[in-house]
């Protein structure tokens, strides 16, 4: 049984059915998707969860695990620049993935010693992805113990160890570079000056392997999943709440609030905290101590459409650290960056004809430490009429929304998401690779998603998912 029909479930589920297992996946909405919903308003398609794609093998190999062919079941575009940054300057810097063109951008926004330096940068984290992605990421790995010797050796000598910020900066002189080509950092939970090198690593897989959107809208992913697994007799199990896990002779009784089910193995997809709550005894699922920032989502249609052209758009504020401070120490951003997604540029299929989709992502503190003190309730309106003033600022006009979500981290809470964040515990280096909770809790018994190995992000659950079969299997 696989509990949780999001990506790393029904990432779980394929591979497991590819192995020639019976698989039942329950869910306890009554659609699958879990974080990576169908947000569908009154013609517009709206991404409520990931909004970014990347490392699209991944996503093809849980096709593949039952015989499938992505292509026959999905169409992916190519983002193309991968990302626009808005600098407070009025500078903006196009960030595409080809090397040779990316170069050419860099000189003339920076000059050739910066534009040579993105060379060397981008030679260096794809170094990175080669030593850590066979070893630390796309493997189960039981401990430190279990590390290839070798491998951390080489991850040391790129200065995986060390702060990110430093090692980007060591590349580029021009601070608008540095602040370009380190945000990524905040997609594993950690502000660049506190992020370890290691995480470098995401850089190659947006801005050197590339970012993809489904046609569709990324709801189509779960959709085109969904589909293939009842192909292949996945029972599907929908509405269905799972109450309580108990050990049983040879295996693991699953109580729901319809019925109990016998499963040999049970693959868990929620929360790691979540998970310690349903089994009846003791478990050695480890409480998290950091959570990732969480963010407010302002997602909606806009049907006069919208100015500019380009997909997703980072927009940093004059002082980053400075924002990213105040969401650490548990403040609203007082000079925020921020991302916004425009997807209808790449398909403007997601919204009636003139119309736009616009989502905007301001990172803002989880409720955890000083951030819990936050009355999300009270300043719910006034930081909505902050988040539309810098969007007007930041030319996006949106006086006239349609089906518009507004969710803050007291209505991630609501959704189930601890610390009222969707994305997780933080990686910190005390919560990353061998120490972040392990996917194996018990004989037959793994868990899978963002919680646990190898992480946060659409790739990493997908992963997590075929990592928690391998376990199960084993």
């Amino acid at each position: 049984m696989v509990v949780g029909a999001g990506l790393a479930g029904l990432s779980a589920a394929l591979h497991l059915r590819g192995a020639g297992v019976d698989v039942t996946l329950i869910e306890q909405q009554p659609s699958p998707g879990g974080r990576c919903p169908d947000g569908t308003v009154d013609g517009y398609r709206l991404d409520l969860g990931p909004t970014v794609l990347t490392e699209t093998d991944q996503l093809a190999a849980v096709f593949a695990a039952v015989g499938e062919t992505m292509t026959d079941h999905l169409t992916l575009r190519d983002i193309d620049p991968a990302y626009v940054a808005h600098f407070p300057d009025g500078s903006t810097l196009p960030m595409h993935t080809d090397v040779d063109r990316m170069h050419r951008v860099v000189a003339d926004f920076a000059g050739e010693r910066d534009a040579t330096g993105y060379d060397r940068f981008v030679r260096h984290v794809q170094r990175l992805y080669d030593v850590e992605f066979p070893h630390f990421i796309d493997r189960n790995v039981d401990g430190v113990h279990s590390l290839a010797r070798p491998a951390l050796g080489r991850l040391v000598a790129l200065r995986g160890l060390g702060r990110m910020d430093r090692l980007v900066g060591s590349f580029f002189h021009d601070e608008r570079l540095r602040q370009a080509f380190s945000f990524q950092s905040l997609y594993v939970g950690v502000a660049p000056h506190r992020a370890r090198g290691m995480f470098a690593v995401v850089s190659a897989m947006d801005l050197v392997h590339g970012v993809s959107y489904p046609m569709g809208g990324m709801h189509a992913i779960v959709e085109a999943l969904a589909a293939v697994a009842a192909a292949h007799d996945v029972r599907l199990r929908l509405g269905e709440t799972v109450q309580a896990i108990r050990a049983a002779a040879g295996g693991y009784e699953v109580h729901t609030d319809h019925a109990t089910h016998r499963a040999d193995a049970v693959v868990l997809t929620c929360e790691p905290d979540h998970a310690a709550a349903l089994l009846a005894e003791p478990s050695p699922i480890r409480p998290a101590r950091t959570p990732s920032p969480s963010c407010v989502l302002l997602a909606a249609g806009v049907p006069a459409g919208l100015p500019g052209a380009g997909h997703h758009h980072l927009h940093f504020g004059a002082s980053v650290r400075g924002s990213l401070d105040d969401v650490t120490d548990g403040r609203v951003m007082r000079d925020p960056s921020f991302l916004v997604s425009v997807p209808t540029r790449t398909d403007p299929s997601l919204a009636p004809p003139g119309g736009d989709v616009l989502y905007a992502l301001f990172p803002a503190p989880a409720r955890h430490g000083h951030g819990a003190a936050i009355d999300w309730q009270r300043l719910r309106t006034p930081y909505r009429d902050h988040v539309l003033r810098r969007l007007e600022r930041a030319g996006y006009p949106v006086t006239d929304l349609i089906g518009e979500h507004f969710i803050t981290p007291a209505d991630w809470t609501d959704r189930g998401m601890p610390w009222g964040t969707p994305f997780s515990s933080a990686h910190t280096f005390r919560q990353s690779g061998p120490f972040r909770q392990p996917n194996r809790i018990g004989p037959g018994l793994a868990l899978a998603g963002s919680g646990t190995t190898p992480g946060v992000g659409v790739p990493m659950v997908l992963i997590s998912g075929r990592l928690a079969a391998q376990r199960v299997l084993g």
